[in-house]
């Protein structure tokens, strides 16, 4: 009898120990459906439910290692000692790098998330824009996928954005949302913008003139700048490359109790004169830059925004022989080329203290670009005043419309070389709705209408399709329309530069544009690891093109509008996987197709226009000793090059060739951070850009011959210090 009551208070024992529970949400912003739950060393464990509500029973007393994890999510690692009874809790996963539930607000001119937006979006974070060690936002932008860095001049270094093989004109670059930098800026401004101010870059692929107006015909890269709130009181970041490259930043955030302060700056020099090509021409530009920026952001009764900004930026900037110095500006004896620029940026946002969502965004910005080319001088004044007046209504449930009025008043001088005073006025309308279809649907259409004294009224509609047939995969379709007006002496470097003489054949009209863009988008599970796969099929159609003849008269670049069309076409691909392991891989290419048919119906291919690019990352976190390594990579195909006569010719194709770097970065405590790293680790450098360097005031010079890197391997070493 006894041994029948041990047995059965041993049962009722061990139903005790089994009988506890573990029950709770699983949620982000939002609850996470379809979470996966389990404990490590054993065979239990769940999926949250479509309310992302989760349960496991039987469980003995004790402490476990549960491991909580979703697609787009984190993995989860926690802790959690069971008890008798009830056991709740809350388990809240944070995004993943280039996660669907990112905040955007370039595609809809409104903060929404990634996932929600029928505009397909790139976003770059600043987890990716710490993985290079630059002070300069060209060399992250330059490792996304179908973005292209194209050096113009291999003498002053001058630089642009291409977009899917489309020259560096065509994409509008935004600062937080309005055209700051445009036309001259476009030129050297680039190179101003500190990485260290950035807080999250957003890239569209494809036409958006409908909201940005012209330029924006490739696509729209807008930068959005660090809040008071994204820096610690006081941050000091700084390093120096085996060149002498030598970089500083600083950023001071008083928590205050009426306005949020921020003050950042940036400090970077280069005087070491390199010359591993043997052209006895400096590889890449000395250069002096500091950067100023100040932003407030004032805390209302109402809750609504007020945002003030202003920036500051000079550079001294050269390039040339070693015998140049500045005292030889513009003296016709010792080749150099020297540019002096200055920036002041002024920019507001406000919200009106009213129930309906209007708000005004405003900026002015001054631009002086005082420069020699050898000899030639060229000097131009810029000035440019825009405010948007923006409103944002949700009509019911379905509707979501946005209407604005746009005005942009923009000045140009240039008394030295083209002899230029011009003033441009271009108010705008437009209005746009996004519409809820039904679950699956979503549809986005909109129209602005731009005036221009010399061209009347230009509309621009556009359409955008989101079709999200499960959870994880989406598909997008966007179609519009381009417009751009061409400021020649402003954005084409060669204009400038070399001894050919620039002639105009016509009145130069409008380039108008057509594209279309099919994206494919799935979140997969790999095990317990997660991943992405993007497709991109993209075609663009020209009409008025202005091409650049540089082959009827080698001392000539002739310059009119294409007697026939231009296509730019193509395919993309991009993969992320996130592995279960702290490991995470990045790879993608695009392929790209971009060419000119003239009225005799000949083809012929773009210059600097890449056959293939490829861009590949591998992040590896080393949890235990606080260590993280960045490897990335770039990959470019052949692309035609520009021709020579003898005896100066050239190859008219490039070759591939790859870039590789490598950043190991070292976290001592949450204050300070230390970090080393290699930029062109297999030191590949192309031949020298320049044609006949050996006379540079010659007929014959010629700086425009750059497809690849210039500047050969370094070592980097820096910390960062947060107080």
């Amino acid at each position: 009898m006894k041994k029948i009551i041990y047995i059965i208070c041993f049962l009722i024992l061990q139903f005790q120990l089994y009988s506890q529970s573990l029950s709770g949400t699983i949620k982000s912003d939002l609850p996470i459906p379809f979470a996966s739950i389990s404990v490590k060393g054993q065979s239990i464990g769940t999926a949250s439910n479509a309310d992302g509500f989760f349960k496991i029973n039987d469980i003995k007393e004790g402490s476990y290692e549960f491991i909580f994890s979703a697609i787009g999510f984190k993995k989860l690692k926690k802790n959690i000692s069971i008890q008798t009874g009830k056991n709740t809790l809350d388990i809240i996963l944070e995004p993943l790098l280039y996660d669907i539930e990112q905040v955007v607000v370039t595609g809809t001119m409104k903060e929404t998330f990634l996932n929600s937006t029928p505009v397909k979006m790139d976003i770059i974070t600043q987890k990716f824009l710490k993985k290079i060690a630059t002070n300069n936002v060209m060399e992250v932008i330059e490792h996304i996928n179908g973005v292209q860095k194209q050096i113009n001049c291999g003498v002053c270094g001058t630089n642009d954005i291409h977009i899917n093989g489309m020259e560096g004109p065509y994409t509008l670059v935004l600062i937080n949302g309005m055209p700051i930098m445009s036309s001259l800026s476009t030129v050297y401004g680039l190179n101003g913008i500190a990485t260290s101010l950035i807080k999250q870059i957003e890239i569209i692929k494809g036409p958006s003139s409908t909201l940005y107006g012209t330029e924006a015909v490739a696509g729209v890269i807008n930068i959005l700048t660090k809040d008071p709130m994204d820096v610690s009181n006081l941050e000091l970041e700084s390093f120096i490359t085996s060149h002498l490259e030598k970089n500083i930043d600083f950023a001071y955030a008083p928590k205050m109790k009426k306005v949020n302060l921020l003050l950042s700056g940036n400090y970077f020099k280069m005087d070491n004169f390199l010359d591993y090509n043997k052209d006895n021409f400096t590889d890449i530009p000395l250069s002096e830059r500091l950067s100023l920026f100040k932003q407030w952001n004032f805390k209302r009764k109402t809750r609504k925004n007020l945002l003030l900004s202003a920036k500051y930026y000079h550079e001294d900037r050269s390039g040339g022989v070693k015998e140049w110095s500045d005292n030889l500006r513009g003296n016709d004896s010792i080749y150099g080329e020297s540019i002096y620029t200055d920036r002041i940026e002024l920019a507001a946002s406000y919200e009106l203290p009213m129930d309906e969502d209007v708000r005004i965004d405003a900026s002015f910005n001054y631009h002086h670009q005082d420069s020699y080319y050898g000899n030639t001088k060229y000097e131009a004044f810029q000035n440019i005043y825009f405010a948007n007046l923006i409103w944002n209504k949700s009509i019911g449930y379905n509707h979501d419309f946005i209407s604005g009025l746009s005005y942009r008043f923009q000045t140009f001088v240039d008394s030295t070389l083209a002899n230029i005073n011009e003033r441009k006025f271009i108010p705008a309308l437009f209005v746009q709705d996004e519409i809820i279809l039904n679950k699956k649907w979503t549809s986005l259409l909109g129209i602005r209408t731009d005036y221009h004294e010399e061209h009347g009224f230009i509309f621009s509609p556009r359409l955008n399709l989101k079709f999200k047939p499960k959870t994880y995969t989406t598909f997008r379709l966007n179609a519009g329309t381009g417009f751009r007006i061409v400021n020649l002496f402003t954005e084409d470097h060669a204009s400038l530069t070399g001894s050919r003489e620039v002639l105009l054949v016509e009145d130069l009209k409008p380039e108008e544009s057509y594209n279309i863009n099919l994206n494919v988008n799935h979140i997969f599970s790999l095990g317990r690891s997660t991943g992405s796969i993007d497709v991109d099929a993209f075609y663009t159609y020209f009409t008025n093109k202005i091409a650049p003849d540089y082959e009827a008269n080698p001392n000539q670049i002739i310059y009119a509008n294409l007697d026939g069309f231009s296509i730019s076409r193509g395919l993309a691909f991009n993969i992320q996987q996130n592995f279960e392991f702290p490991l995470s891989i990045n790879s993608g290419g695009t392929y790209l197709d971009v060419y000119s048919v003239d009225y005799n119906n000949f083809r012929k291919d773009e210059l600097f226009a890449p056959s293939f690019t490829g861009v590949f990352s591998l992040s590896y976190n080393w949890d235990k000793i606080n260590t993280s390594i960045d490897w990335t990579t770039k990959v470019t195909g052949p692309m035609s090059l520009p021709t020579f006569p003898h005896p100066f010719e050239r190859a008219e194709e490039s070759p591939w060739f790859s870039q590789h770097h490598l950043q190991i970065k070292k976290l001592f405590s949450e204050s300070l951070t230390a970090f080393m790293g290699v930029k062109n680790i297999f030191n590949y450098t192309q031949v020298s850009p320049l044609i006949d360097w050996q006379n540079p005031f010659g007929d014959d010079f010629d700086t425009s011959y750059a497809y690849g890197p210039l500047q050969s391997r370094r070592f980097l070493i820096g910390f960062k210090v947060k107080l």
